[in-house]
């Protein structure tokens, strides 16, 4: 753990917060808000205001100044610069590719493929197997995830379980991919290999697959059993499309382009670039759209009306404008963030904590815990591994166990609540790019609230324990005390 007198800047004036300072700031924050938002329905962004000016007062009883804040906030807008880019490119690509006939084309030709029983199942499958194949559950949710919910909606199941089943398949492709950033982060922060994480990381995710896909099939069922209308309304929606844009083949050449370069390991904000460009060429090439209508489609999104109820449903949306909402909670929470991990709230109330941890299992569901309460706080997935790990790194080691475990928890604890959470920058990501808070599909996103439970479930059996053989002298491991 961090030395005390390291985060001390006597010269400055500059102290800690106090164990109660500490408590009560982030007491209030995590309490205000799941309270705010759940009970009283309140708008985030005036939540999380209150929480950034609050939380700027207690800085400055600690010795910041406000220019210190501000900086402060700016390097913490700064690291997130490409996610924040990343809103932007997605908007775009949303709207341009409804304008080039891909996302129709896509919906057009899934509904003559999907059975609605199996739609479920095997959506989630092919999520999962596309973000682990890119590493990106972002790229995979404004790709291959849109299309995915027309073809859902048009089957009659409900958005919100159609979204959870998207984030459930993204999170285990970025738990388990060897390219994600996930993967990585966790891995070098625990300071273990990406090798061992991804085996310590299957001995839960493994049994989370099989009973998430399992769930996904009953789901699926019960949908396609309690669709009593027949398929007329799909045969119309197709109709629809195909009156409405060209279908030819040639309407796809966007996804491909984008997907392939993802695999091909090009970073993804110019993949999707790339594919805001061959959508504006199949838009004008082959649906004979003005650059007029192109611009149109990328600031303000797809805004064409068709007369028919669902294709309106599923067409009229992306753009840049869209994801401003997405985009202010996204600054303001960073604002937050940035202030809560410079101050060092959570250190100061997690050495209180951790000495009175004696159990595995304790430790553990504190781990996991504060993983959550580091996402709520910060409002960013990566920060919540970085703070948690360095947190807890130490810890771990003495009590013999191997920096694969910490890093396992960093990934289920860290990962699936940052998806959980509206005001993360991936929750908010999500929020803009499927058309549905994380609180509203939450309730299916099995996967994602399963892997925690799960894993606390094996660690109280003794099962998915990794520590250091007696032999090993684990008292003294160089690779981690170091």
């Amino acid at each position: 753990m961090e030395n005390r007198s390291s985060l001390i800047d006597k010269r400055k004036g500059i102290r800690l917060p106090s164990f109660g300072e500490a408590v009560f700031l982030l007491s209030f924050i995590t309490i205000s808000l799941i309270i705010g938002i759940m009970v009283f329905h309140l708008d985030v962004h005036i939540l999380l205001i209150i929480a950034v000016v609050l939380t700027m007062l207690l800085c400055w009883r600690c010795g910041y100044n406000l220019d210190q804040q501000i900086e402060i906030m700016g390097n913490s807008l700064k690291n997130a610069t490409g996610a924040m880019f990343a809103f932007l490119l997605i908007g775009m690509i949303i709207g341009v590719w409804i304008l080039a006939g891909t996302i129709p084309a896509l919906i057009y030709y899934g509904l003559d493929i999907v059975s609605p029983a199996l739609f479920l199942p095997a959506g989630f499958l092919v999520c999962c197997g596309i973000t682990y194949a890119t590493g990106t559950n972002w790229g995979a949710a404004s790709t291959i995830g849109v299309a995915l919910i027309g073809m859902g909606i048009s089957l009659g199941v409900p958005l919100p379980v159609i979204a959870g089943m998207i984030i459930s398949g993204g999170v285990f492709g970025v738990n388990l991919s060897p390219l994600s950033d996930v993967t990585i982060l966790s891995s070098a922060t625990a300071g273990t290999t990406v090798s061992d994480h991804l085996k310590a990381v299957s001995k839960v995710n493994r049994i989370v697959l099989v009973l998430s896909a399992a769930a996904y099939y009953f789901m699926g069922a019960y949908y396609a059993g309690s669709e009593t209308g027949g398929t007329e309304h799909i045969v119309e929606l197709q109709h629809v499309l195909s009156q409405t844009f060209d279908m030819n083949p040639l309407v796809l050449a966007p996804i491909v382009i984008t997907l392939a370069m993802t695999f091909a390991k090009i970073p993804s904000q110019v993949a999707l670039f790339c594919g805001i460009i061959a959508g504006g060429v199949v838009a004008a090439v082959v649906q004979s759209n003005s650059l007029h209508d192109i611009f149109a489609a990328l600031n303000y999104g797809f805004t064409h009306t068709t007369g028919h109820e669902l294709a309106d449903t599923l067409l009229v949306r992306g753009g840049i404008q869209s994801m401003m909402w997405t985009f202010s909670l996204a600054f303001i929470a960073l604002c937050m963030g940035g202030l809560l991990e410079k101050a060092h709230f959570l250190t100061v109330m997690l050495e209180k904590i951790l000495p009175k941890l004696k159990s595995n299992v304790s430790l553990v569901f504190t781990t996991l815990c504060t993983c959550v309460l580091g996402n709520v706080t910060t409002s960013e997935v990566y920060l919540s591994m970085i703070l948690n790990g360095s947190l807890y790194k130490e810890v771990y080691a003495q009590r013999g166990f191997k920096p694969e475990m910490l890093s396992r928890l960093l990934s289920e604890g860290s990962m699936t609540s940052g998806m959980l959470l509206p005001w993360t920058t991936a929750g908010a990501f999500m929020t803009a790019t499927l058309g549905v808070s994380p609180l509203v599909y939450a309730p299916y996103a099995v996967y994602v609230w399963l892997t925690p439970i799960i894993s606390l479930l094996l660690v109280g059996m003794g099962r998915t324990l990794i520590k250091y053989e007696p032999a090993q002298g684990y008292s003294v491991p160089k690779d981690i005390t170091n």
